[in-house]
């Protein structure tokens, strides 16, 4: 398929620039998975359209203040970094980071944050050529280091920097370990009190952990959609969670994830028939080549990686609806609700968005398909 397949026209000041005045106060598309019928609710109503039964799964990983901009000991200029996670090589505390203005930032050249820390990028020729860098410090950078230093990442189509604000707008209320480079955005929609009535209809939830990165917000580049590569991140299901799950399908109940990184969380770890010592020894490769595979539809517990790629073709084996936000034109996301709902009924709904003037993307309005 194209990438182009999955462009629609989306008028700029529909791009959310800011959150709602109040958590919560959402517009909600409600779309049918098989017929595309399209519905308009507020987030309000949620709790009414939610099966019962439903097993509700929300990944819980917590916005790193990942931007940060050190100064370039020769020039003297501002560079600004986005750091992914550390390196799992190397001496010292190395990070992988993606840098603006990458042909410029060379091995060798070394940055003074705000602190007065000095790091080094290294030599890297897996990484040549591209916006990628490996930057080294002399000593181990903590979650306290990127409170201290950082900035909310948000995302390149908000066009302001970071504000007070948005250190905690930009946060969803249950977010617990800390380790993405950017938001679970649909989870954003959720307040305490929503999760109490949820919980109060006899919703059941539970959580995963999937740390963003590359692989749920790099562009797609490539003409060819098979083309593209996924950037690895890291899930973990915990033990009773798995059984939940499991029960839940054997049961027949629903399983609603939200957001669509707990949907690649969910259909990574049913996607593989390995053991999890085999899991934690290559899996993220294997599951990327045999991603369409049948799988036995069984959620293992652990943590590993994940390059899964879902595109219109791709058979669903454990998620049976999704809420999520309304994606950008041709990115890895639109694809992966595409391959859920039908391609051309995401981009009827979407069309149907546009002319309802719903707001897009991280800060926007949300759907619930079902």
């Amino acid at each position: 398929m194209k990438r182009t397949d999955f462009y629609f026209d989306l008028p700029e000041e529909l791009i959310a620039q800011r959150p709602s005045d109040v958590r919560g106060q959402d517009r909600l598309m409600l779309l049918g998975r098989e017929s595309g019928i399209v519905a308009h609710h507020k987030m309000d109503d949620l709790p009414d359209l939610i099966d019962d039964g439903a097993l509700m799964v929300f990944n819980n990983s917590r916005v790193r203040r990942a931007r940060l901009f050190g100064v370039k000991e020769t020039t003297g200029r501002e560079v600004e970094f986005m750091f992914l996670n550390q390196a799992a090589f190397g001496e010292g505390c190395v990070w992988n980071t993606m840098v603006k203005n990458a042909k410029k930032q060379k091995a060798g050249m070394r940055y003074k944050f705000p602190d007065g820390s000095i790091a080094t990028i290294l030599d890297d020729p897996q990484n040549a050529g591209t916006e990628f860098r490996l930057l080294k410090f002399d000593f181990a950078i903590t979650e306290a280091w990127f409170e201290k230093n950082g900035h909310i990442p948000l995302p390149p189509y908000i066009k302001r920097k970071d504000e007070a604000a948005d250190g905690e707008r930009y946060q969803n209320v249950y977010a617990s370990p800390t380790g993405s480079a950017a938001c679970p955005t649909a989870g954003l929609h959720f307040t305490q009190e929503m999760l109490d009535r949820l919980q109060a209809k006899g919703v059941e939830r539970v959580f995963v952990t999937l740390h963003v990165g590359l692989g749920t917000f790099l562009p797609v580049r490539e003409d060819q959609i098979e083309d593209h590569k996924m950037h690895e991140e890291i899930f973990t299901i915990e033990e009773d969670v798995a059984q939940k799950i499991n029960q839940a399908k054997k049961d027949g109940r629903p399983i609603l994830a939200v957001g669509t990184t707990s949907v690649r969380t969910l259909e990574s770890a049913a996607s593989e028939k390995l053991s999890q010592d085999a899991a934690a020894s290559g899996a993220s490769e294997k599951l990327s080549q045999a991603q369409n595979a049948a799988g036995d539809g069984i959620i293992r517990a652990g943590t590993r990686g994940t390059r899964i790629f879902m595109y219109p073709g791709y058979k669903f084996k454990i998620v049976d609806q999704m809420f999520t936000n309304f994606h950008t034109p041709e990115s890895t996301l639109i694809m992966l609700v595409s391959a859920f709902a039908g391609r051309e009924n995401i981009l009827r709904a979407y069309e149907e968005a546009v002319r309802e003037r719903y707001h897009f993307f991280s800060y926007g309005d949300c759907m619930l398909i079902k």
